[in-house]
């Protein structure tokens, strides 16, 4: 018997690994589910994954949704994921991007607030073209409406006027 060195890489996958990268693109399926079908054009599906898609939309029953989910993850095999994953990818970078944008919007609102004049000016900087009579009068509003305990209307109307100029 002779020493061979065996090539991890030649080997086949592991029945594991198998039931691992199935269960990732049935995953990838059932999220497809949750985007509108004019992205399903836009990603290119074949025709019968898209009818499988709209079929398990229009399922009521459980067992049944489940059976059709199972469909689409086969089917999702002989499609390449690549192009899904970086489009729901892309999604979530979005939305992580708005996110982070409304909480600098409500940090200045809150600036605003606190530091009154100092802060205005700092917003009026970088948006020469926002109003400061405007904006003085609205968190004058959003600081009165706060010490007497009141629905924070004045608060919504600055965040909204400072994300329009943002």
């Amino acid at each position: 018997m002779q020493d061979e060195e065996i090539d991890i890489e030649e080997l086949p996958p592991s029945k594991s690994q198998l039931k691992r990268d199935a269960h990732a693109v049935q995953t990838l399926g059932t999220e497809l589910l949750e985007v509108p079908e004019s992205t399903w054009q836009a990603l290119r599906l074949p025709d019968d994954l898209i009818a499988a898609l709209k079929e398990a939309k229009r399922v009521p029953s459980r067992g049944a949704r489940k059976r059709q989910l199972q469909y689409i993850g086969k089917l999702m095999r002989d499609v390449n994921p690549e192009p899904i994953q970086h489009y729901f990818e892309q999604l979530r970078l979005e939305t992580r991007h708005q996110a982070r944008k409304h909480h600098l919007l409500e940090d200045w609102r809150d600036r605003m607030i606190a530091e009154a004049d100092a802060a205005i000016e700092e917003f009026l900087e970088s948006h020469p073209r926002a109003d400061r009579q405007h904006l003085r009068q609205l968190v004058r509003q959003a600081k009165k409406e706060h010490a007497a305990g009141k629905p924070p209307k004045s608060s919504r109307a600055l965040f909204r006027y400072i994300r329009d100029y943002s």
